[in-house]
């Protein structure tokens, strides 16, 4: 699983069908309060992606999605 691979999934899982960005426009339209924080969090999400290395990325994917299958 590359990089690429791995945040694709990882968005998926947290945001569904939408864009992480419009997910983030979408709160900030419910309530600037929520908007803020929700840019933030995001911001922190892809700064962990980014300095996390691809193996632990594949790693904690792989664990989340175990976590998620149904036995």
């Amino acid at each position: 699983m590359t990089k690429t691979e791995a945040v694709q999934i990882l968005d998926r899982l947290i945001f569904a069908e939408t864009d992480p960005e419009d997910w983030v426009q979408d709160v900030w339209g419910l309530s600037p309060l929520l908007g803020d924080g929700a840019a933030r969090l995001f911001d922190a999400y892809r700064g962990l992606i980014e300095c996390c290395p691809p193996e632990q990325l594949e790693n904690f994917v792989q664990t989340v999605l175990a976590t998620q299958m149904p036995d």
